[in-house]
């Protein structure tokens, strides 16, 4: 059995850049689906889907593609079910999906294949 790795970041805030961040990351984000097959696609929107059901959030669970992974990001989590997620992040931990954990959220990231 093995177990879904977890890394902490330390990350700032964009202060005064913060809009022209978001803009940029919303072009790059457009630009790197058409890198991922639809396969990959529906799995990270189902992946998104068992997550929300875990997690209780006052924001959005979302999808983001990047180059060599797609991340699914929950802000402001808080664990409505711990069992359930515990079960995931077994199931996350055998294929490969890593868990990352900021001060503002939490991060599954799906490997490219």
């Amino acid at each position: 059995m093995s177990k879904i790795t977890t890394k902490e970041l330390e990350t700032k805030s964009a202060g005064y850049y913060a809009y022209a961040a978001a803009i940029d990351a919303r072009m790059k984000a457009t630009a790197m689906w058409s890198h991922y097959s639809d396969a990959e696609k529906v799995r990270a929107e189902r992946m998104k889907l068992g997550l929300e059901m875990c997690y209780s959030t006052d924001e959005d669970i979302y999808i983001t593609p990047r180059k060599k992974f797609i991340s699914i990001v929950v802000r402001s989590a808080k664990v409505r079910d711990r069992k359930n997620l515990a079960l995931l992040e077994q199931d996350y931990a055998a294929l490969g999906i890593s868990k990352v954990v900021t001060e503002q959220s939490i991060s599954y990231r799906i490997p490219k294949k």
